[in-house]
C-alpha cells in the first residue's frame, strides 16, 4: 500500500513540473512569435518566406520548445492527471487522457513538420524563390491546422474536460475547475472564424491555469487523504 502511495505521490510531482514547463513554454515562445518575429502580420508569401530565411536557427529552436518538447511534456501531465482524476469517473478519466495524448501527438507532428518544411523552403528559396513561397503556403496549411491555428479545438476541448472531470470527482480545487472550464470554453470559441482572435486570450488563461495546476500537483503529500486528492481507487486496490 505504502509502495502504491509513493508511486502515485512522485507522479503528481511529475506532473506539477510539467505543468510549470508548459506555463513556462507559452511565456518564453509568446514575445517571440508575436513580437520579435512578428509574422501573423507577414500575409504575403515573400514576406512569410523572407522571415523563415532571415530567423530560421531561432525559430527553429522555438518550434521546438512551443510544439515538440511542448507535446512530449503535455502527455507527462496528462499520465498524470489520468492518475489523480480515476476513481469515482474512470471513464471520463479515461476520455480526458485519450483526449490529452491526441492533443499532444499533434502538437509534437505540427512542429517536427514545420521544421522539416522550414528546411526544405529555405534551401528551395536559393534557386526558386516563387516555388519556395508556393511550397510554404502548403506546408504552413498543414502546420497550423495541426498545431490549433485555426481554432483550439482540442486544446479547449480538453481543459474542458479535466475541468469537468475535477469537479465531479473532487480531486481538483473547486476555483481552479471553474478557470480550466472558462479556459476551455474561450479555447472552443475560437473555432469560430469571427472569434479566432481569442486564441490568444485562451494562451493567456491557460498560462494561469497551468500554474495554478502545476502548484497543487506539486503540495499533494504522501501523507494526505486520496479522497481528496485523487487517489480513491488506490484505497481499493490491493497492497
Amino acid at each position: 500500500m505504502e509502495r502504491t502511495s509513493g508511486r502515485r505521490l512522485s507522479h503528481q510531482h511529475v506532473g506539477g513540473i510539467a505543468a510549470l514547463y508548459l506555463a513556462a513554454a507559452y511565456l518564453a515562445t509568446m514575445p517571440y512569435f508575436l513580437l520579435v518575429l512578428d509574422y501573423q502580420h507577414a500575409v504575403d508569401p515573400a514576406a512569410k518566406l523572407a522571415l523563415l530565411v532571415t530567423h530560421q536557427g531561432s525559430l527553429y529552436a522555438f518550434n521546438l520548445l512551443a510544439y515538440v518538447v511542448f507535446g512530449l511534456v503535455l502527455t507527462v501531465l496528462v499520465l498524470a492527471l489520468h492518475d489523480r482524476l480515476t476513481g469515482e469517473t474512470p471513464a471520463m478519466a479515461r476520455v480526458v487522457a485519450g483526449w490529452g495524448i491526441i492533443w499532444s501527438c499533434l502538437l509534437i507532428a505540427s512542429g517536427t513538420a514545420s521544421n522539416m518544411g522550414m528546411e526544405y523552403v529555405v534551401r528551395l528559396h536559393v534557386t526558386d524563390t516563387a516555388g519556395a513561397a508556393a511550397a510554404w503556403q502548403t506546408i504552413e496549411s498543414m502546420v497550423n491546422g495541426m498545431g490549433g491555428a485555426g481554432g483550439e479545438a482540442l486544446g479547449g476541448s480538453w481543459v474542458l474536460l479535466v475541468s469537468l472531470a475535477g469537479l465531479s470527482s473532487r480531486h481538483l480545487p473547486r476555483a481552479l475547475n471553474w478557470l480550466g472550464l472558462a479556459t476551455g470554453i474561450v479555447g472552443l470559441a475560437s473555432n469560430i472564424p469571427s472569434l479566432r482572435e481569442s486564441a490568444a486570450v485562451f494562451g493567456l488563461l491557460q498560462i494561469v491555469w497551468f500554474v495554478w495546476l502545476g502548484i497543487v500537483l506539486l503540495r499533494t503529500q504522501q501523507g494526505e487523504s486520496w479522497a481528496h486528492h485523487g487517489g480513491a481507487a488506490a484505497q481499493h486496490r490491493p497492497a
